[in-house]
């Protein structure tokens, strides 16, 4: 299930709700560190292309240029889901920052950021956002 979640003096984040599957425990009994970029890109996805479309706007060829992940605290396999937390923090008209934490209502497991940039796939180089694009994430940005 996603959700989007305001919280009092910060900006509106996507919420996207992740399994803990059993093939994401690694031999130590958590999560492996690089299944974390799975739960990042399936939270990424389903903001970006996936959700229901309230609006105008459409996200066009976008890739990753930059991942930085903290971990917090060790993940293990549980049946209740984590939220994948999502939100913009830097915005310019050829790329953008998403930060992400993943958590439950006592634990913060990670947090990180990407840098997603605007692609044209067909000319093979970066492009500019669009005026709907750029709209869609200043919903969920702290930067303007």
């Amino acid at each position: 299930m996603t959700e989007l979640r305001h919280l009092p003096d910060q900006v509106t984040r996507y919420v996207f709700e992740r399994k803990v599957r059993f093939a994401d425990i690694d031999s130590y009994g958590h999560v492996n560190n690089v299944r974390f970029l799975d739960y990042l890109e399936d939270a990424r996805v389903s903001m970006l292309w996936e959700r229901p479309r309230d609006d105008a706007g459409r996200r066009q060829d976008l890739v990753v240029a930059r991942h930085e992940i903290d971990y917090r605290r060790p993940l293990t396999f549980r049946t209740d889901p984590v939220r994948v937390e999502v939100w913009v923090t830097e915005l310019s008209r050829v790329r953008f920052t998403l930060a992400y934490e993943i958590r439950d209502d006592e634990t913060l497991y990670v947090e990180a950021r990407t840098v997603m940039v605007a692609y044209d796939a067909a000319a093979a180089r970066p492009r500019r956002l669009d005026e709907d694009e750029l709209a869609f994430l200043r919903k969920y940005s702290v930067a303007s």
